[in-house]
């Protein structure tokens, strides 16, 4: 049995492989398992979020995705009512996850926990 690297977040050694991803159960983090990379948590070692939508499934670059609940951005007058696509999403690493341009509102950032991906 080989030896997991401990997570890159909180250097917890209670790591476990879930399919392609290391998981910490302590903190919740998630990164790619890759063999042969630097892993150690150190510097150098490069870890990568995943994103997962509203059901567990995987995010990517590009993906449609349905909103799953009515939200009402702020400062804006209008809500984006469930079931609204979105096409074309873009993944970044902040508080909201998604960048995304929704017809009728513009650009705007969503958090992946309200989306589905289609």
């Amino acid at each position: 049995m080989t030896a997991l690297p401990p997570c890159p977040a909180c250097h917890s050694t209670y790591t476990y492989e879930d399919g392609g991803t290391l998981t910490c159960p302590e903190c919740g983090h998630e990164w790619l398992a890759q063999p042969g990379s630097a892993q150690s948590g150190g510097p150098g070692a490069e870890t990568a979020r995943v994103y997962r939508d509203a059901a567990g499934n995987l995010l990517q670059d590009g993906d449609t995705v349905t909103v799953i609940k009515d939200l009402k951005p702020k400062g804006s007058g209008g809500v984006i009512k469930q079931g609204t696509k979105v096409k074309n999403i873009r993944l970044v690493d902040s508080d909201h996850d998604i960048d995304c341009k929704i017809d009728g509102f513009g650009a705007m950032s969503l958090k992946s926990e309200f989306v589905r991906k289609v």
